[in-house]
């Protein structure tokens, strides 16, 4: 077990005692040292046994829980909690704004057991006849089951991608490596997995004679040419089987249906050879560059590729920066000595260090003070590191009326400033707009940070007239983040184009709050190439001379 997922534990003991009522000082405890293992520099399977009674906040009692976990990898009083708790009690926590005091009387008082026992006493309009549960409650709760319910069963890129290997590897190990190919939104690099789709040439009977096992997954459909199971974990298994053609059923099963649809429409005489195991041949029959799987969602790179204007698209070794990332100033885990000693190693060549501003105080944003010292800091560092540098910025909220932060005064002292929103992020796309753009027209807003707010498959973004934004971002010489950060993913890939077409530079940034989060750069890298991104055009693939250079002539321009 590492640190998360003992956090994990304790943090769901908390809430669940929460949920029964339980004393809250001893809630407060579980919660208060999920929170501190989670902010640890060291993993605790690393520390010798008795020195995890001596770390700051842990103590006898909860010294020995987590060597119960580190020694059986479960938590007794955990079980004992969650078997007392209704499962679809348990569940309501996965919905946003429905917190354990809310699902303590929502169970208690209200006698409710399940998330769809929950969704019709909102439409019976029962909520509001209890304390603390007004109409724009309501409404708000029902809004986030439905958002819910509508994602069951999704995934997210990074978490598909984290179970793959292992479902390819278990293919290719009953059916041989020959007859197994990976297809559909998966192959497309998708940010968000419904299914994980294979070609497999072997018919039906086969392949669920091969599923046979001790825990087989469950068969959902069967069709003449098709298996769709679901895993344990709730992934769905599309299998595309039969004899046929494979060069065939890979090609059609891979693009969206509108690509493939304008493809076989663009080029009426297609015939499939069978003569690869890909599908590159389809292409060259028509004398036309591979269209790289990921581009396949829209009719409109065929045209592209027959032009031979087909992108080449940016790869994870571009990325020359790491820009927009935590440190513990604010709310990361790692001191921006660790985080700059990390780049180093990796091969980066500089580092934009982007601390929370003050009114995200939850966060324990930057006041002036603090940010002269970080200053300062930062300096001591660049003298130390150099050729390294790091920069100083910060990720400057934006407040209702679009204004930033900080006074000009204070802004000026940054190298530069990301501008994004992270309060009241109910808005209607009138008083979104008005405030982004706000911000956008401030000269000292460099980058807009993820531009919608979207967390996915937990929370839509707030609604925005992406064209307009990226018409303003061109106008005003601001560049558009592309958070990879695989929860957000943020600008949303089908608006690249559009960027592009506009002058306006993409900026591929981790928002790294530890180390690992350094890795999430990838996300956005596989995000970007299904919008056609190239290098040139990302930001953070600026070597450090192209990277300063563009500052200068930026705040040239902005006349700062």
């Amino acid at each position: 077990m590492d640190n998360t997922a003992i956090a994990d534990q304790f943090s769901l003991l908390a809430k669940l005692m929460d949920i029964h009522g339980e004393n809250s000082f001893k809630t407060r405890t579980y919660s208060s040292a999920a929170f501190n293992i989670e902010k640890l520099p060291v993993q605790l399977k690393d520390i010798p046994r008795e020195k995890i009674f001596r770390i700051r906040g842990i103590g006898e009692s909860l010294g020995h829980k987590i060597i119960e976990m580190l020694d059986t990898g479960k938590l007794i009083i955990l079980e004992e909690w969650m078997q007392k708790t209704p499962a679809g009690v348990i569940e309501m926590l996965n919905i946003k704004g429905v917190g354990p005091k809310k699902i303590h009387i929502i169970w208690e008082k209200m006698g409710i057991e399940s998330i769809g026992e929950l969704l019709y006493a909102c439409n019976e309009n029962r909520l509001t006849l209890y304390k603390g549960f007004g109409e724009k409650t309501q409404n708000n709760i029902r809004e986030s089951i439905e958002f819910y319910m509508q994602h069951q069963g999704q995934f997210l890129f990074s978490e598909a991608e984290s179970v793959f290997p292992q479902v390819r590897s278990y293919l290719e190990k009953i059916f041989t490596p020959e007859r197994v190919r990976v297809t559909g939104a998966y192959r497309r690099q998708n940010p968000v997995i419904g299914e994980m789709e294979f070609v497999i040439l072997e018919n039906n009977n086969l392949i669920k004679n091969k599923f046979i096992t001790a825990q087989p997954p469950e068969l959902l459909e069967e069709k003449e040419n098709t298996l769709l199971y679901q895993l344990n974990n709730g992934l769905k298994l599309r299998l595309y089987t039969g004899r046929g053609n494979r060069e065939e059923k890979l090609f059609l099963t891979t693009g969206s249906p509108e690509f493939t649809g304008s493809f076989m429409k663009t080029f009426p005489q297609v015939t499939f050879t069978n003569e690869s195991d890909e599908d590159e041949n389809i292409f060259k029959a028509f004398n036309i560059p591979f269209i790289h799987p990921c581009l396949r969602e829209s009719g409109a790179i065929i045209e592209k590729a027959r032009k031979d204007t087909l992108p080449q698209l940016i790869q994870p070794g571009d990325i020359k920066g790491l820009i927009h990332s935590h440190s513990n100033w604010s709310d990361g885990v790692n001191t921006i000595e660790e985080m700059a000693d990390e780049l180093i190693k990796r091969g980066f060549e500089y580092l934009v260090i982007s601390d929370h501003s003050r009114s995200a105080f939850y966060a324990n944003g930057l006041n002036e003070e603090r940010i002269k010292e970080q200053h300062r800091y930062i300096d001591e560092l660049n003298a130390r590191l150099k050729p390294f540098r790091i920069f100083k910025s910060i990720e400057c909220d934006i407040l209702n009326d679009g204004s930033l932060d900080y006074s000009d005064k204070i802004l000026s002292t940054f190298d530069l400033v990301i501008s994004s929103v992270h309060s009241n992020l109910k808005m209607t796309e009138e008083k979104a707009m008005t405030r982004l753009l706000n911000a956008i027209k401030n000269p000292y807003t460099f980058i807009l940070g993820h531009m919608t707010g979207r967390l996915l498959l937990s929370r839509n973004g707030y609604p925005v007239n992406h064209k307009e934004i990226i018409d303003a971002c061109s106008k005003y010489h601001v560049v558009i983040e592309l958070n990879a950060h695989p929860v957000r993913l943020d600008m949303d890939w089908k608006y690249i184009d559009y960027a592009i077409e506009k002058g306006v530079f993409i900026s591929i940034d981790p928002d790294a709050h530890n180390l690992n989060g350094f890795d999430d750069i990838r996300y956005g890298v596989l995000a970007a190439q299904k919008g056609g991104l190239t290098k040139e055009q990302n930001l953070s693939s600026f070597t450090l001379k192209q990277f300063e250079d563009w500052r200068a002539k930026i705040k040239a321009v902005k006349k700062l």
